[in-house]
């Protein structure tokens, strides 16, 4: 759907980083790929692109969006909790090792917390939180399968 592949070790794929508070991910992305907005609640994040360029980026808690082209070589890091993004806008392939300090960091996709959790939020409080009609939370709603 996004263009993104993530392969995580952690400790559910490395029981011997149990106890570590250590991780990694690798993200494949196709161009044009997106790693969409999420959070980590449990851990900082740090990434290197090793091949391409991303568009990082991260909003505080005092809604302050920073963000910056990365290429090869170059490093990011995200503070704990906060909501960030990757995408890919080179012309190929995208490839980051992202590192956690945390043995499972959790990963909270917005989009899908929001529009597909199960049960579903109901679309009163997600229309007024958006102020927006009814219609537009169906209609995202359908596009995640909710």
């Amino acid at each position: 759907m996004f263009g993104w592949s993530v392969t995580a070790a952690n400790v559910l794929a490395f029981p011997g980083l149990n106890t570590l508070g250590i991780s990694m991910n690798r993200v494949d992305f196709a161009p044009g790929g997106l790693n969409p907005p999420h959070s980590h609640p449990r851990a900082s994040e740090t990434g290197v692109v090793i091949k391409g360029k991303l568009l990082v980026g991260f909003v505080t808690t005092s809604n302050v969006f920073h963000s910056k082209v990365l290429t090869e070589g170059q490093m990011f890091v995200v503070p704990r909790g906060l909501v960030h993004f990757q995408i890919n806008v080179g012309k190929g392939k995208a490839l980051l090792f992202t590192a956690f300090n945390s043995q499972l960091p959790g990963s909270a996709v917005a989009a899908t917390t929001l529009f597909a959790s199960k049960p579903s939020i109901p679309n009163e409080v997600l229309t007024k939180a958006f102020q927006v009609d009814d219609d537009v939370i169906k209609n995202i709603k359908s596009k995640f399968g909710s």
